[in-house]
């Protein structure tokens, strides 16, 4: 078996199968940095215009494999910073697939004691997807999927909400990105002889729940526990756990466990006020981690964050 049929076996056999039903939001080992993907009414909550480009390499070595591309913007608006202004890009590929999604962000924070902050999220955008069958091999000729030509900007919209809750030590979110469960193929053209539907793809709503807490440990070391866990129907529940360190308001060292499926390494640095970057290494625990040809997952991510001159960052916000 070679690396080109292994990974088409493993990640594009859902797309070419008889029936798919069920698609899952782009995956993050750093998401504790990246929010405002998952949570719309994360926009503006760090007071500052937040500005982050992300990289994903996914299964490095194998053909087909998932990568990723994320760049994100939110700010606060109004004076009170009661309003919070989003904006996102991701681009995923896998296989013959390429999906891009853009959408913006509307966030309303509601002070709910002198340290808690209560926002309430809208995310509006749309979706374009890019399937090219010449890149399949085809076991049976004549196959209706393949005739029928391959799908060029396929436009979907998009609508989701969040709700999250933070003070300046505990967060917990609960969001649903996307809303709209859409059939990104045509199920008349992708049919069998009698009609039933041999081919067809659906957008399942994907639920998250992120939370996390710091505990200061001294005056130079922070500890931080975090959980995501992400639910859509029709795929195995998907629950992140990690676990970081802030040292000396600078570097950040941390582990994570992704439940049944990896084990990650993660390191950050505050590089100035305005500039951080981390990375992320992840190694399968799964079969296909133990494949000569699986070089693990990597993740890069560089933040940049404009302040005003009245509010310098004292000491990093952890989250």
């Amino acid at each position: 078996m070679n690396k080109l049929f292994t990974i088409y076996l493993l990640t594009v056999l859902s797309l070419v199968s008889v029936c798919v039903h069920a698609q899952q939001d782009a995956q993050y080992t750093q998401y504790m940095y990246n929010t405002i993907s998952v949570n719309p009414a994360y926009a503006g909550s760090r007071g500052v215009m937040s500005i982050m480009g992300l990289h994903r390499s996914q299964w490095v070595g194998l053909d087909g494999a998932p990568r990723t591309q994320t760049l994100t913007l939110n700010t606060p608006l109004g004076k009170e910073n009661r309003m919070g202004l989003g904006l996102s890009i991701v681009n995923d590929e896998i296989g013959p697939t390429d999906e891009t999604y853009f959408n913006i962000d509307f966030s309303y924070t509601i002070p709910t004691s002198e340290r808690g902050k209560l926002s309430f999220g809208l995310k509006a955008g749309g979706h374009l997807l890019n399937v090219d069958f010449d890149k399949l091999s085809q076991f049976e000729t004549g196959d209706v999927v393949f005739e029928s030509g391959n799908i060029d900007n396929k436009f979907s919209p998009n609508v989701g909400a969040g709700i999250y809750y933070h003070t300046d030590k505990l967060y917990l979110g609960l969001s649903t990105p996307n809303l709209l469960e859409t059939n990104h193929f045509d199920e008349e053209a992708f049919s069998d002889a009698d009609g039933s539907s041999a081919f067809i793809a659906e957008e399942r709503i994907n639920y998250y729940l992120i939370a996390g807490y710091v505990f200061d440990l001294s005056d130079d070391v922070k500890f931080k526990p975090a959980v995501l866990s992400k639910l859509v129907f029709g795929a195995p529940l998907q629950v992140d756990i990690s676990a970081n360190f802030l040292l000396y308001k600078r570097l950040r060292l941390g582990a994570a466990y992704r439940w049944s499926a990896a084990f990650s390494g993660l390191v950050g640095f505050q590089i100035s006020d305005s500039l951080m970057m981390g990375f992320a290494y992840d190694r399968e625990t799964t079969e296909l981690g133990n494949t000569q040809f699986n070089d693990g997952s990597y993740e890069v991510f560089l933040r940049f964050e404009l302040f005003r001159k009245y509010n310098r960052m004292l000491t990093p916000r952890f989250f």
